[in-house]
């Protein structure tokens, strides 16, 4: 069994070094190719890991959620792995332990971090036997590979009835998932978000759903802060949006969060992000929440909040010249609806780059845009410059914003998605949303670092990546 791993391990090093030499990532193929030596290479890897695993799964939010508390867990002075870069397959996180091993087949991790994919969550969970399973919300997501969401969140509720050990970290505010505490019977931690100063701000398109998940009675929502988020209550059985342990409060006027929780030391604690967006506030929630659990010192937790930088495509930020670019991975309608809820917070504008694939990755059904939100946009427009519409389905993005309001005469497609990022980055405006699919996320990335480092150098910072 030891040469079986050992030699597992060493054919994955050696697969990782090839496809990096190749040019590709190498995030998942060690690990799919390991399995094949020894399928169980994870399970034997992960028993060592000394102090829990923490598993980060749901639609939205799993990288930049399990990257904070690894953020975190390390400023605190453990070791950690993680899958850092969001290969969240089984394959991908066998990678993550595969690096981090020697080939005796042993590691050195106090902690592990692993965001999951919510179709492999029954492969993984048995694999990995976590301590803490985090479940960030749930949305409608690329149906020709995830089903109906009913499916997907009776397969990761049928999963979590097998780990006994495990403490749930819910989100409080998504009855999708606060459902999980009383169908799995298992303990849970609650995160979620007060009222909001202003509630009628808030636009509660993509919800996906307004009926209670126990008895099926349309749910009553004292407000709501998007999609299905907020404080809701159903009248026919009582199931009611729990008191979270953790709960965030807009700051008023300075702007920003507030904290609460038992056991803290002072009334609210102030909130301080790098990260833009409603939605990554339920991210360092989430993240708090394990922190707590875990019994890492309150400064420590937020220092690590602090110094969060963005992965790759998470509201990603470069400066290009005098040129704020923003960059963000979309993958669904209540993902891209965040990301324009930031575009259009910008007072002073800005420039569109929107790349559309249909690979399988992306999802090849594309008829999502539609439930898009992008008329938010229209009352909007006299502060926003061009729209340019790239990738495989550039025209198709041109024709969807077109029905939206947007004039004509702002609407640009370029099948060349080296020659759009070129274009949008050099316009006159002061800031530039870059919003692209999974499959055109790396390649767009890699574009804006050339141009950046080609930029002016004295007036440029080099793009923070996670």
């Amino acid at each position: 069994m030891k040469l079986r791993l050992s030699s597992a391990i060493l054919t994955g090093k050696l697969a990782a070094k090839l496809s990096r030499v190749c040019g590709y990532g190498g995030s998942s193929f060690p690990g799919l190719l390991a399995r094949l030596f020894y399928p169980g290479a994870l399970k034997k890897l992960a028993a060592q890991v000394r102090k829990g695993i923490i598993v980060v799964t749901g639609t939205n939010g799993k990288t930049t959620t399990a990257n904070m508390i690894t953020g975190v867990l390390q400023e605190a002075g453990f070791k950690t792995i993680s899958n850092r870069e969001g290969a969240n397959m089984i394959s991908g996180i066998t990678t993550s332990f595969i690096m981090n091993s020697i080939a005796s087949g042993k590691i050195d991790c106090d902690y592990a971090v692993i965001e999951v994919d919510e179709a492999s969550i029954p492969e993984v969970l048995n694999n990995l036997s976590p301590r803490l399973v985090v479940v960030t919300n749930f949305f409608q997501d690329q149906l020709d590979r995830y089903w109906e969401l009913g499916q997907v969140i009776g397969i990761i509720r049928d999963s979590l009835l097998g780990q006994k050990q495990a403490t749930l970290v819910l989100n409080a505010d998504d009855p999708l998932v606060a459902q999980f505490q009383r169908t799995t019977g298992l303990p849970a931690y609650y995160f979620g978000l007060a009222g909001d100063k202003n509630p009628g701000k808030r636009d509660p398109a993509a919800r996906e759903t307004s009926l209670c998940p126990f008895c099926g009675s349309p749910l009553v929502y004292n407000y709501c802060h998007y999609g299905q988020l907020g404080a809701y209550s159903c009248p026919d059985c009582g199931f009611t949006r729990p008191r979270p342990q953790v709960e965030a409060m807009e700051a008023g006027a300075e702007g920003g969060y507030n904290l609460t929780y038992p056991g803290a030391p002072v009334p609210s604690i102030a909130l301080e992000m790098q990260t833009q967006g409603l939605h990554n506030v339920y991210n360092a929630l989430a993240a708090f929440s394990v922190s707590i659990l875990l019994g890492v010192n309150l400064q420590t937790i937020l220092v690590g909040l602090r110094k969060y930088r963005p992965a790759i495509g998470r509201m990603e930020k470069f400066r290009y010249g005098n040129k704020q670019v923003y960059l963000n991975l979309v993958k669904n309608s209540t993902g891209f609806n965040q990301g324009l809820e930031t575009l259009c917070e910008d007072r002073g504008g800005g420039d569109v780059l929107i790349v559309l694939n249909d690979n399988f990755a992306d999802s090849r059904d594309i008829s999502w845009i539609w439930d898009v939100n992008f008329e938010m946009l229209t009352v909007r427009q006299k502060r926003l410059g061009c729209f340019i519409c790239s990738g495989l389905r550039g025209e198709e993005m041109a024709l969807r914003l077109k029905y939206a309001g947007i004039p004509t005469g702002k609407i640009v497609t370029n099948t060349s998605m080296n020659q759009a990022v070129k274009a949008v980055l050099r316009s006159n405006r002061r800031s530039t949303y870059i919003f692209s699919t999974y499959t055109a996320l790396r390649p767009v990335h890699k574009i804006i670092e050339s141009l950046v480092e080609k930029g002016d150098k004295s007036d440029q910072g080099m793009p923070s990546v996670s």
